[in-house]
């Protein structure tokens, strides 16, 4: 046990396991003094009680085969030994099928007593003086603000994860959790963020599939089926971005995990839509047989070891990727300071935020009080200016000007994870991902149940084609701000077009359609251009130079240090080839030796149609503003150029009246 969060994940991870439908978590300064878990689950014999606090044993195990087949949340037989070891632990509990419960009674790991008592159903455990037999290890524990914040996030990781059931936190003087069971993800993310944060978020749709791509015949038992795999949950709004990955959350068989393949899996489904070194929010669910991922590979089981790891890496992504595509998101006109800057700002509140939240002061002067290194602990999930409680009444206030700049979950400053996790460096990420072959885009209108193959098609909604029913299709150009930025209307509203990064998105996905269907052709230059490279950078000529080859460049090493190009792509001028060719190696340069061939074909086609691109300060009359505008609307992801700007922003008709004061 580490801190009273870690004893809090254990025992409700075990109420949860018993089949709990309501599960309430009380704390008292922080967790040193008192956490008490009561749930109504199924509960325990008197033996299994006494059993349950002998090293090793455990009830979720039947068979040698379980261990390679965890359906449980807790399953080593290590939690309340450990517990009762370090506290004042009691134990009441009773089962269904006995008339009275029994109470169990340890402290410093001895037991002082057990006896019958009349007790409901289910099971309560209470930690008293938490580490009072290891007073080196209490001293270690933060500030109670700090260790409370951390058992808030863990009740609320456990509140996304299963919606359906009731879980509650409180304290002497107030609830912090609250949650009533609901039916859908999306009423439990109203319930603890608020309308603000749901619309700020776009669903997953439950995408399923066989992992029929990745098992072969030869791993196939007879009569054994292709087992399934689904992906489902909520990512952010391009718009909405992140300093770092901590506002990624991924469950895994509703087991809350921290996953490099899958963190990198939805960083990959943001490539070409958000900037580099900016990252999304997510709430993200993965469903697969309990043998196709080993959850027993980290002592606090907060990472997984998948089966078939390329095939889940891929699955993910294209699930987040068709979700982007389909709902095709537009920013609105930002009406305050950028979400990157408020990130910044808005960080977790110091110890004086604790005793200004004792005595009742305003969010406002709190998240004024400064910055505590201590303090930057409290879970990202949890509000960050965090002075009350996050129950059914906040769904009401969600959307107050109040909470959304103190305790937004997208908009808070992102803060360590509620358990020790390590930094997630790209580098680590991605020397996970093995070199795969180009995936086809396979076109799919509908809501795309199915997923054929890991290598060979990804999932995506049809774009529109002509733009009917888009509302980017509807516009109707008026004309242009400093020959750069094209003013449309429609019937929702003023729009604003850059014509450079619209124009260089429609070329990127021409680009990569093309480049898919075979080898792109160049223009061969009059006179070769000699480029003279680093050490770096002539490796990766050597590296990548077929594919550089494939989209038009021909590249021919002349000296130990320089090379000519004799071949550019068609729509770059020879000024150009020098400086496209740098900037592709540069850019690969900053991958991991393990780059995929879909990155690098990405990477080459952002460079190149951003070299070929309609450059601002250049004036367009009707017919072309109306071509640029009708090619963009048949784009996959019109929201945003190659390389993550916005293309478009909307003033709509609603904030264009709420401005003139007509409502």
């Amino acid at each position: 046990m580490e801190r009273p969060a870690s004893v809090v994940k254990e025992l409700v991870e075990n109420a949860i396991d018993a089949g709990a439908n309501s599960v309430r978590v009380e704390v008292e300064a922080g967790g040193r003094r008192l956490i008490r878990v009561t749930d109504d689950g199924s509960g325990m014999s008197h033996d299994d009680a006494l059993l349950a606090f002998e090293r090793h044993a455990t009830s979720k195990l039947r068979t040698a085969d379980d261990l390679l087949s965890i359906s449980t949340l807790g399953f080593r037989g290590e939690a309340l030994p450990s517990i009762a070891a370090v506290c004042r632990l009691v134990l009441e509990t009773r089962a269904a099928e006995e008339e009275d419960g029994t109470r169990v009674e340890f402290a410093g790991g001895k037991l002082l007593g057990v006896k019958p008592a009349g007790l409901p159903l289910g099971t309560c455990i209470s930690v008293g003086d938490l580490f009072y037999c290891v007073p080196a290890r209490r001293k270690f524990l933060k500030s109670d603000t700090t260790e409370l914040g951390h058992v808030a996030s863990v009740v609320t990781h456990y509140a996304l994860a299963h919606p359906g059931k009731r879980f509650e936190l409180r304290t002497p003087t107030q609830d912090i959790v609250n949650v009533a069971p609901v039916e859908t993800l999306a009423e439990r993310v109203y319930q603890v963020f608020g309308r603000q944060a749901l619309d700020e978020l776009i669903e997953v749709p439950v995408t399923s599939g066989p992992i029929r791509a990745a098992i072969t015949e030869a791993e196939l038992a007879p009569g054994e089926e292709s087992l399934g795999i689904s992906v489902s949950g909520y990512v952010s709004r391009p718009e909405v971005q992140r300093p770092n990955r901590n506002g990624i959350y991924i469950f895994i068989n509703r087991r809350l995990v921290r996953d490099r393949l899958i963190l990198h899996a939805i960083t990959e489904a943001y490539r070409n839509v958000i900037p580099p070194g900016v990252f999304p929010a997510s709430l993200l669910f993965l469903d697969l047989p309990c043998e196709e991922v080993d959850v027993n590979v980290h002592p606090s089981k907060i990472e997984v070891r998948f089966r078939h790891q390329q095939f889940v890496h891929d699955f993910a992504r294209d699930a987040v990727r068709a979700a982007l595509t389909r709902a095709r998101p537009i920013a609105s006109f930002p009406s305050s300071r950028p979400v990157v800057e408020t990130l910044v700002e808005t960080r977790t509140a110091t110890e004086a935020h604790s005793a200004a939240a004792a005595a009742g002061t305003a969010p406002e002067s709190i998240a004024a009080s400064g910055n505590d290194a201590h303090a930057a602990a409290l879970p990202a999930l949890i509000p960050d200016g965090w002075a009350g409680p996050i129950s059914e009444g906040a769904a009401t206030q969600g959307g107050s000007e109040e909470f959304a700049l103190t305790g937004h979950p997208l908009r808070a400053e992102a803060t360590r994870f509620a358990f020790p996790m390590e930094q997630v460096s790209e580098s680590d990420i991605t020397r996970q991902i093995h070199i795969v072959p180009p995936s086809d885009f396979n076109q799919h209108a509908g809501t795309a149940q199915e997923y054929h193959s890991a290598a060979g098609h990804e999932v995506f909604a049809a774009p529109s084609g002509t733009g009917d029913g888009d509302p980017l299709g509807e516009l109707k150009p008026l004309g242009q701000v400093n020959a750069s930025y094209i003013i449309a209307v429609n019937g929702e509203g003023l729009w604003i077009v850059d014509q450079h990064v619209a124009h260089e998105r429609v070329l990127f996905e021409q680009h990569l359609r093309a480049r898919r269907e075979g080898p792109l052709t160049g223009q061969r230059l009059l006179m070769p251009i000699v480029v003279e490279l680093s050490p770096r950078q002539l490796s990766t000529v050597e590296r990548i130079s077929e594919e550089l080859l494939a989209n038009g460049f021909e590249v021919a090493p002349i000296g130990p240090r320089t090379v000519a190009i004799h071949e550019a792509p068609a729509a770059i001028t020879a000024a150009d080839a020098e400086r496209l060719l740098l900037e592709i190696l540069d850019g690969v340069e900053r991958e991991d030796q393990a780059i995929s061939i879909e990155t690098l074909q990405g990477k080459i086609a952002a460079s190149t149609s951003c070299h070929a691109a309609i450059k601002v300060n250049t004036p367009l009359d009707a017919p072309k503003m109306e071509w640029l505008l009708a090619e963009l609307a048949r784009t996959e992801c019109p929201m945003s150029c190659p390389h993550g700007r916005p293309i478009v922003l909307r003033y709509s008709l609603r904030e264009i009246e709420k401005a003139f004061k007509r409502i």
